[in-house]
């Protein structure tokens, strides 16, 4: 029997989030307030300071140095995010006609992926005239990501390399075995930290910008469990909105659970 604890990650309170299943747990990051039945990244080990720049690298960096010591190495670890949510399937099409709730099709516990493979991540995009690479040189600028590939081993520059000239990418979310989770973190925060000192020594890291190291974690993240992971899977997700997230509304409803929600979702990045 395995154990699955997933950590929803968010930048200020949402009372939204305390209506999840038992087993998403909220987790505060930065320097916002949270009540005290809320995890935040201020607790024991951490980079909480470093928020601002790793977005939700601190709660990853918090959870690896935290959380993993108290599981097995079999059991399922891994994050969702304050607007973005774990569905139960993987779907093609928004399914328009549905009468369901989008709380009726959150990911359970009883779900048949977790027996079949070691890790799960978001459905990917697509970007159908562009690379990865590219992508990113137009939103972030130019040489940042060749500088950054540098700091890593030499041993996997050209295989990121190759990751980045394809062009289906995932988000930074994602679901797997704890003894994966732990090698990953392993491999990512000692690369971020350089690219992080390489950001704030060019002075990189402005407007937009100000999160560069989280949008190479990002590359990265899609990247290491592609290349790292032998059995994966995905499953789509949905994006939540600024009204379902509104916490007047939730003082007197949950609007996940309201019929024909569903039908809004999931989300689908088709570039």
């Amino acid at each position: 029997m395995f154990n699955v604890e997933i950590y929803c990650l968010s930048h200020k309170y949402f009372s939204l989030l305390d209506k999840l299943p038992e087993y998403i747990k909220p987790l505060g990051l930065g320097n916002n307030i949270y009540p005290a039945h809320w995890l935040n990244d201020k607790q024991g080990e951490n980079i909480s300071h470093l928020h601002e720049h790793y977005g939700e690298g601190t709660g990853i960096y918090w959870i690896w140095k935290n959380k993993l010591k108290n599981m097995n190495a079999n059991d399922w670890i891994g994050t969702c995010h304050y607007r973005r949510f774990w569905l139960n399937k993987l779907y093609n099409n928004k399914q328009k006609l549905n009468v369901s709730s989008l709380y009726s099709n959150l990911l359970k516990l009883d779900n048949k992926i977790f027996s079949r493979c070691d890790s799960i991540q978001i459905q990917p995009t697509t970007f159908k005239n562009e690379t990865i690479f590219q992508q990113f040189n137009k939103i972030h600028g130019p040489n940042i990501l060749n500088a950054c590939i540098n700091f890593l081993e030499i041993n996997e520059r050209d295989s990121f390399s190759e990751f980045l000239y394809g062009n289906n990418l995932s988000h930074t979310i994602f679901i797997t075995k704890v003894h994966l989770f732990e090698k990953y973190c392993e491999s990512l925060f000692p690369w971020l930290k350089k690219c992080y000192e390489y950001c704030i020594k060019n002075d990189l890291c402005k407007g937009y910008n100000s999160r560069l190291p989280a949008f190479l974690m990002e590359r990265y993240a899609s990247y290491w469990l592609k290349k790292n992971t032998k059995n994966k899977e995905y499953l789509s997700y949905a994006r939540i909105g600024n009204l379902m997230r509104s916490n007047n509304l939730n003082k007197f409803i949950n609007p996940m659970k309201i019929p024909f929600t569903f039908r809004m979702y999931p989300t689908l990045h088709r570039y």
